[in-house]
Order: structure tokens, then sequence, then C-alpha cells
């Protein structure tokens, strides 16, 4: 009889039970999002800071940014599966979608209306390499200060399309040759540290501002063709909802019934105008620019004989030809 007296009391309690609530925002488990290092890490994670504060509210989860001093490091952190959504280079994003299960979601517009940047070498102003003529005419006298192999505008850009296109490379053309972001590199330049750095006319202009003296001091002794603006990426790991609710966040993001303060948030992000769709297209101009250097380079080396030589130019035909399928499926 008690037995039975219980088990009608358990069963009561549980239908007087109330229903389970939503696991409050601040217990949900946080979308990670990677900040590429253009500058400082402490400096690009304040730049983004009000647009994650934001998404979070949209999202109604926490947002924490995952920022790096490194390209490298950003790359690895997306490989072990510490990233959920990132801010990425062409190059970064083409190995993230190819490699580690990311898929292109939008893509960064600028407050001018430019479809892309350049890459460009600056020199000290007052310094003794005038232009680009003086630069290529002393191989082996000048110190150059570039970015990481991963990053677009600071190695992948100029050397495809000013030192390989010469039959030369940069690691061995310069007396010395440094690696840092572009922050730092325009830094080494203005202070006499190095005598050239790559760099691009989107951070050139975020430079400006934030060291005016500095600044005035470089002249830019190169130009690239236009490169397409950077992508965010988003890890298929994550619900298709996500991805979706994401999406149209950034999207809609400067747009809506709080546009001032939204564009004024996106002004201090590589003076951003917003973002627009996009998908893993968006990313075969930086296989172009990857491919074209890897054949530069593959028709300059030295090889034992033709057919060596033929082989390796077969391979790198066959995987380009892979990859802009992966891309276009």
């Amino acid at each position: 009889m008690w037995s039975l007296l219980l088990c009608i009391g358990i069963a009561g309690a549980a239908a007087a039970a109330p229903p389970a609530q939503p696991v409050p925002a601040a217990q949900a488990t946080p979308l990670r999002f990677g900040i590429l290092p253009t500058g400082g890490p402490a400096e690009s994670r304040q730049d983004w800071q009000a647009l994650l504060d934001d998404l979070a509210k949209a999202l109604n989860r926490p947002v924490e940014s995952v920022s790096v001093s490194t390209y490298e490091g950003m790359h690895q952190a997306i490989a072990a599966g510490r990233v959920d959504v990132a801010f990425l280079s062409g190059k970064l994003a083409l190995d993230s979608v190819l490699n580690n299960n990311m898929q292109v979601s939008v893509r960064l517009t600028r407050l001018d209306g430019t479809p892309g940047y350049r890459s460009v070498l600056i020199a000290r102003r007052s310094g003794p390499i005038r232009n680009l003529a003086t630069l290529l005419a002393a191989p082996g006298r000048w110190r150059y200060a570039r970015s990481e192999p991963l990053s677009v505008s600071g190695y992948l850009v100029p050397e495809a399309q000013l030192f390989a296109r010469r039959d030369l490379s940069s690691d061995l053309f310069f007396k010395s040759v440094t690696i840092n972001n572009h922050q730092n590199n325009a830094l080494a330049v203005a202070n006499g540290e190095v005598d050239v750095a790559s760099n691009n006319d989107a951070d050139l202009e975020r430079f400006a501002v934030r060291f005016p003296r500095q600044h005035a001091q470089l002249r830019v002794l190169w130009q690239s063709d236009l490169i397409p603006h950077a992508v965010l990426v988003v890890s298929r790991s994550l619900p298709v909802e996500t991805r979706a609710a994401v999406r149209r966040f950034l999207i809609d993001y400067g747009r809506g019934g709080d546009a001032v303060r939204e564009r004024r948030n996106l002004l201090k992000i590589h003076e951003l105008s917003g973002f627009e769709a996009a998908d893993n297209r968006a990313l075969l101009p930086f296989e172009e620019i990857e491919y074209i250097l890897e054949m530069q380079q593959a028709h300059s080396a030295r090889w034992i004989d033709e057919n060596a030589k033929r082989a390796r130019l077969e391979r790198l035909r066959a995987e380009h030809d892979r990859i802009e399928r992966q891309l276009t499926r």
C-alpha cells in the first residue's frame, strides 16, 4: 500500500513539475570567433569586440574571441577545432575550407566601395630606396620585412607578381628577411630597422590613423593587382540553424533599425560598410594566385631533366583543377 502511494506521489510530483527552462545565455556553450591579427592581437580583438557583443545578443549565446599573434597560430587553432567562425585572409580561408571543414559565409565590403585591396612594398621616404628599380638593382643589399607564407598581401601576391615574375625569390634576394604583422613591419620601415617591407593599402590606411608621424615617413614603391576582400568562414560542424543565424546577422548588420551605431562599429574594422553573402567560390582568385606562384617557381627551378619538370607541372595543373572543382561544387 505504501509503495503504491509512494509511486502515485512521485508521479504526481513529476506531473506538477514546471517545464524545463531554456539554458541562460551565460551558461550556453560560447561561439568561438577567430580574429586574424592584422595588427597586434589586442588591437584586432578590440576592433571586433563591439560587433561580437551584438552577435552574442542576437544569438542569445556568449561569443568569445580567439585572438592569436600569428597567421600560423590561427591556422593551428582552426585545425584543432578551437574556432567556430573566423575572419580570414584568402590563403588561410582556402586552407580552412579545403582541409578543416570550414565554409565561406560572407565577404567583407568596404566603405569606399572598392571590390578589393592591393599589396604594396614600402620603404622609408628619406632612405636610399627611391623606387622599384633602385630596389631590384642591388640584390643582397637590403633588409626585408614580410608577413607569413599564409598572408596573401604580405607574402603570396608580392612573391607571385613581383619577385617570381623576375625569376627571383625574396628569401634569396635580400640581405635579411624578418617576419611580422603588417603594423609592426610598417613601424620597422619608419624606424629604419629594415629597408623595405610588404604591406597592403587597406592596412596602411589604418596605420596612418594610429601612427600618423610614422606613416608620413613611408614611400610606396610598388602595388599589386586588385586582391578580393577577406572573408568570414564558419565551421560545418555547427548546426545548420546556427550557421544561418550567424550569416543573417552579418548581412543585416549596419542595415537595420540600429544602423547608425552598428556602422560606427563596422568603421573600426578595416573601414567596413558591412558584409555580403558569399560561398566557397569567393576563394577561386586566391587559389589562382597560389597556382600561378607555384607554376612560376616550377618553371624557374633547376631540374634533373625535362621529364621531371614536366611531371611537376602536370601535378600542379591536376591539383589546381581538383581544388577548383571542390570550390565550385
